[in-house]
């Protein structure tokens, strides 16, 4: 991921794919709860909730892509 963060063209296996899932969402729900332990919640919205948002900002909609090209699908 580190290294094709912002590359469309490509493939990436299902495994791959699923880990990137995977790991994202695990960071988020641990994000959530620093944000509600500290209270740093505007509105609703956690503080590093929405930094990690803005960081995989283009990492998911390219990883999305190049797993579309490895099923044999435009991206």
């Amino acid at each position: 991921m580190l290294r094709q963060y912002r590359d469309f063209s490509g493939r990436v296996r299902r495994a791959e794919y699923w880990m990137f899932t995977l790991v994202s969402v695990i960071i988020s729900v641990v994000l959530a709860i620093i944000d509600a332990a500290l209270g740093l919640s505007l509105g609703g919205f956690g503080v590093l909730g929405g930094l990690y948002g803005l960081a995989v900002l283009l990492p998911s909609p390219a990883v999305g892509a190049r797993r579309l090209h490895d099923i044999g699908r435009t991206g």
